[in-house]
């Protein structure tokens, strides 16, 4: 089962390492991560993907991260109403013929192309896992030449506050 964890943490070298380190060594498998600088430049966000077997499994991996001595808050959101997004670049092979059939596909997505060469050129998508992964499905059969995906972002919509909607995992050090 897939949650998603987000965790607020000092902005210092090696917390990356440290929090990664910690999941490796007890067997959680990291579908995706993404990391950047939050509202206060000193503490950044994670947000996890991660492929735990149950609840309690995710209570251990929480309580776990908070034994970490820069991680400041972690909350489970998988099961809150949130915003969450993903960006992914898509190399696709194209020539000038195709290109205005691509363009077809990318639009209804509000996708952009971003990069034109002589045979191919870069989409640009942002959005839940389900939409881009049906763009990258439906540009596949043109040839994808390369392909990034940031790992997804989230936190709880509109005016809900993580320390008192989330389940009661977070800890102020």
């Amino acid at each position: 089962m897939k949650r998603i964890v987000t965790a607020l943490v000092n902005n210092q070298s090696g917390v990356l390492n440290r929090v990664t380190g910690l999941m490796s060594k007890r067997r959680f498998n990291i579908e995706s991560i993404s990391v950047g600088r939050t509202e206060t430049d000193d503490i950044s966000r994670m947000t996890f993907v991660v492929d735990v077997e149950d609840e309690a499994q995710c209570e251990q991996l929480i309580k776990q991260l908070h034994k970490q001595i820069d991680v400041l808050k972690v909350w489970d959101i998988t099961d809150q109403a949130i915003v969450a997004r993903e960006l992914v670049l898509i190399k696709v092979l194209s020539n000038p013929q195709i290109r205005t059939e691509i363009n077809g596909i990318v639009d209804p997505f509000r996708a952009s192309i971003i990069d034109v060469s002589r045979d191919s050129l870069t989409v640009q998508v942002t959005g839940d896992s389900e939409k881009v992964d049906a763009l990258i499905e439906l540009l596949r059969p043109y040839g994808i030449k390369e392909l990034a995906r940031t790992g997804l972002t989230a936190f709880p919509r509109g005016q809900q506050r993580q320390v008192t909607e989330m389940k009661p995992y977070s800890l102020i050090k």
